[in-house]
């Protein structure tokens, strides 16, 4: 859907708690959500984009003992790295709130006494399994081998006075919101999981407030008490859009509430899906429109959860200073799948900036300014000479937008930036399908390669300007080489805006350069090794014992040249891919070799996706013996390499070769 009118939209992040440096996996939501606020601005919405820091309890209290500084300095010092972190990843949010903010204190003591004098809130006695990380108190039948079943510590037995909040008053009209708004918790298993393990059960009753320490907000009519975490941080939402609880709330917050989106990460899914909303029923407010649980970024092969205790921890400005921020942006937001958890390692960095950004995208955009130097001394001109191969290119380009707003109204932000991506991949077919070398060597064809180089310009330019959401700076790097500015979302409805005659930059810079892995390796362990080891934050890499520049196989016995000749080698061109049902290795291509099209089954799954094979030119053994794998019929065989740690490439031709060209 198109929207021209200024519709507000207010969406926000959790707040960060101020334990310590974030890292990867934290800093992806807030990317995650800058990605969909600038989009939503891109749409022509009044976007409201809030983050921030969770500063108080008994966490930072003791932490603060250890560094011997007050806990007001310890947040202090935590949430502007937190700050600086958002802001080194080009993150557009409009407010940047601290629960130690005066306001937000004086606005959470006036809700916890309006729900005390309401009756919503009442005075009793906790005892039960409390995890100090967490800040939770359990019972031992929520418990999960005996330890928090948050994250997985121990838990220790308290004691203690308390406010609660009643949650089981609500419970019903909760589940009756749920089931009659669909969207309000996605994706669809985070609702299942909410609903089968926490409210259809029976809800216990909220401990709102604590007595062990004194790090918190005080209860102003108990000064014994300090309001508990929960009901602090989740109030962020409302109080830094100027909520009030007497009634005098602000004109922002007239305007921008209900939020449209709270984005969290799905380990505080509870919290906010149902002592949240019970929160805000009890406050006669109402509920966000939607809250989507993301999944997390795993670190590296064994999929592990990042956890300085396991010494597997990347930060953002580590990996800023290695790739850049607009490359960590892309790896964090197209690996992350829709529902299920990413992985990141240094291998896939390196494989995603080389394949992605370096070959798909730099090389498109250099090679296309190159060309329109070489050529036309730089200078774009639309003759028109059109033939029909332009066509599909043309169609691709005036759908992707379309494409892109569909993937983003459901968030799927990574097959949003695949559609992108997608459209960079034709532009490269179509380099290849029109041959712009072959062109320049007849002066008659003259037109028609101006014409094919302002089709790309143009192609290019479209992308660019929808992929700002994502890469704000290569975006608008690539739209400075092209000596354009961004398209609005209506004008991305016509093709051949861009003005014949206008000249491209004379010095077209590199966007991504190629990486070699053994120097990001190597540069990682160095890194590493100065790194500030005094909180035991220490990023670790494993020792690589081989050298995967020169691997040693075991050779198989000898063949005669009457036998290798028996084999039949040629180019194909990939012009369809899909994954094979439930194989977790299979893909399955159409390749056009020649004039004939031989379906090929290939175990390369693990490090291709299928939308990746579209337009690659391979080299293929076309004529063994068809054989069914998985139930399907292959027709030959794909070449691949692989190195000493299974990572597979397909062999590709050096030089642009017609599909159906012998290998000899």
């Amino acid at each position: 859907m198109i929207v021209l009118s200024k519709k507000p939209y207010y969406i926000s992040t959790a707040i960060a708690y101020t334990s310590g440096k974030p890292h990867i996996g934290n800093t992806y939501e807030i990317v995650l959500a800058d990605s969909i606020a600038r989009f939503k601005r891109f749409q022509g919405f009044d976007v409201y984009f809030q983050t921030g820091t969770d500063e108080h309890g008994q966490k930072i209290e003791l932490k603060a003992a250890e560094a011997k500084v007050t806990p007001k300095e310890f947040v202090d010092a935590v949430a502007e790295e937190i700050k600086r972190i958002w802001d080194l990843m080009n993150t557009s949010y409009d407010k940047f709130i601290r629960t130690t903010d005066e306001d937000h204190e004086k606005q959470v003591q006036k809700i916890f006494k309006k729900l005390y004098e309401k009756g919503d809130i009442y005075k009793g006695f906790y005892e039960g399994l409390y995890c100090t990380p967490c800040e939770s108190f359990f019972t031992s039948s929520q418990l999960v081998d005996g330890k928090c079943p948050d994250c997985g510590r121990e838990v220790q037995p308290a004691k203690e006075e308390a406010y609660f909040l009643k949650l089981s008053k609500y419970a019903d009209r909760l589940i009756e919101h749920i089931n009659t708004h669909p969207e309000f918790i996605q994706p669809e298993s985070r609702k299942n999981e909410m609903m089968n393990n926490f409210l259809l059960p029976g809800l216990q009753d909220l401990c709102v407030s604590r007595t062990s320490f004194k790090w918190g907000i005080p209860v102003d009519f108990d000064s014994k008490h300090v309001v508990y975490v929960w009901l602090d941080a989740l109030s962020n939402y409302i109080t830094g859009i100027g909520y009030d609880a007497d009634g005098n709330s602000s004109e922002q917050y007239k305007k921008f509430w209900p939020a449209d989106l709270h984005l969290i990460g799905k380990d505080i899914i509870r919290f906010h899906t149902i002592y949240w909303p019970i929160i805000l029923m009890a406050l006669e407010q109402p509920l966000p429109k939607q809250i989507f649980g993301h999944p997390w970024l795993l670190q590296g092969s064994s999929a592990d959860k990042m956890s300085k205790s396991k010494g597997n921890v990347i930060y953002a400005d580590d990996l800023v200073k290695l790739f850049g921020v607009d490359a960590v942006r892309y790896f964090v937001l197209h690996e992350m799948p829709f529902e299920n958890d990413g992985i990141i390692s240094w291998e896939l960095l390196v494989e995603r900036i080389n394949s992605d950004l370096a070959n798909t995208l730099g090389n498109l955009v250099n090679r296309t300014i190159s060309m329109s130097n070489k050529y036309f001394d730089g200078t774009v001109y639309n003759r028109n000479v059109t033939e029909p191969v332009d066509e599909e290119l043309k169609a691709l380009a005036l759908e992707t937008p379309k494409k892109v707003i569909a993937k983003m109204d459901k968030l799927r932000v990574a097959d949003a930036i695949s559609e992108i991506f997608s459209l960079f991949k034709r532009c490269n077919k179509y380099i290849d399908e029109t041959m712009p070398w072959v062109l320049a060597k007849d002066e008659a064809k003259k037109e028609r390669l101006e014409t094919v180089l302002y089709n790309l310009v143009e192609s290019i330019c479209i992308g660019a300007s929808i992929l700002e959401a994502f890469m704000p700076e290569t975006s608008k790097n690539i739209l400075d080489q092209l000596s354009t500015k961004a398209r609005t979302l209506e004008e991305l409805g016509q093709f051949g805006l861009y003005k014949s005659g206008n000249e491209v930059t004379k010095s077209p810079k590199i966007l991504f350069a190629r990486l070699d892995l053994k120097e990001i390796l190597e540069k990682v362990e160095e890194m590493n090794a100065n790194a500030d080891t005094t909180n035991g934050e220490v990023n670790t890499v494993s020792d690589e014992s081989q050298d995967s520049s020169v691997i040693d196989i075991e050779a198989k016995p000898e063949i005669t040249y009457d036998d290798f000749s028996k084999l039949q080698f040629q180019v194909g061109e990939i012009i369809a891919c899909e994954e094979v049902k439930k194989s977790k290795k299979l893909l399955c291509s159409q390749v056009k070799i020649g004039s004939q099209v031989k379906q090929i089954v290939s175990g390369i799954k693990g490090h291709y996706k299928p939308e990746e094979m579209v337009g690659k030119k391979v080299m293929v053994v076309v004529n063994l013996k068809p054989a069914k794998l998985a139930g399907i019929l292959s027709e030959g065989m794909l070449l691949c390499a692989e190195d000493a740690d299974g990572n597979l490439s397909l062999m590709v031709p050096e030089k642009d070769m017609p599909a159906g060209a012998e290998i000899q």
